[in-house]
C-alpha cells in the first residue's frame, strides 16, 4: 500500500506544481533504461566470471590453501569467495552471499558472517578508481594497501562480531 500511495502523492504533487508528470516519468524511464544498459554488461561478465571460477574448482582449491590462515582469525573458509570477489564487484559478492545463504541458511554462522562481511566492506577497486580518477591524486599504492588492509580487518571483525553477538 505504501508504494501506490507514494506514487499517487508524487503524481498529485507534481500536477499541482504544474509539472507534466507523464513526460517526466517517460524521461525518467528512458534514463533508467540507459543506466541499465550501461550496468548490465559488466554485471553479466562478473557473474559469468564468478560462475567460471566456481565451476572450475578455483574457489575450492584456494579455500583449501587459505583455510588454515582464515581459521586463525575465526573466519569461516566458506566465505573465501566473498573475500576474493568483494573488492572487485559488489554484485558478484552479493551472488556469492545469496548462494551461501541458500546452502547454509541465514541463521548459520557462515550465513551470518557472510552477511556482515557484505555489509561492512566496499568494492575497494571501484571506489579507488572513481576517487583517483576524479582527483588525479598519485598515491594509489598506499591507498590500495590501506583499503585492502581495511577490508581484511573488516572480515576479521565481522567473524568476531558474529561469534560475540550470535
Amino acid at each position: 500500500m505504501l508504494v501506490p500511495a507514494l506514487l499517487a502523492f508524487v503524481t498529485v504533487f507534481g500536477a499541482c506544481r504544474g509539472v507534466d508528470v507523464y513526460a517526466a516519468m517517460i524521461k525518467g524511464a528512458g534514463e533508467g533504461l540507459k543506466t541499465a544498459a550501461k550496468i548490465l554488461p559488466p554485471v553479466i561478465i562478473m557473474l559469468s566470471a564468478v560462475t567460471l571460477l566456481r565451476q572450475s574448482g578455483f574457489f575450492e582449491l584456494f579455500t583449501r590453501l587459505i583455510s588454515p590462515v582464515l581459521s586463525l582469525f575465526g573466519i569461516p573458509a566458506e566465505t573465501t569467495p566473498i573475500i576474493l570477489i568483494r573488492p572487485f564487484s559488489g554484485t558478484g559478492a552479493l551472488a556469492v552471499v545469496s548462494e551461501l545463504l541458500t546452502r547454509y541458511g541465514a541463521n548459520s554462522y557462515v550465513g551470518r558472517t557472510a552477511s556482515v562481511m557484505m555489509g561492512s566492506t566496499e568494492t575497494t577497486f571501484y571506489v579507488l578508481a572513481v576517487y583517483f580518477g576524479a582527483t588525479k591524486t598519485g598515491k594509489l599504492k598506499k591507498a590500495v594497501f590501506a583499503a585492502l588492509l581495511a577490508d581484511f580487518v573488516s572480515y576479521v571483525v565481522s567473524a568476531l562480531a558474529v561469534r560475540i553477538f550470535f
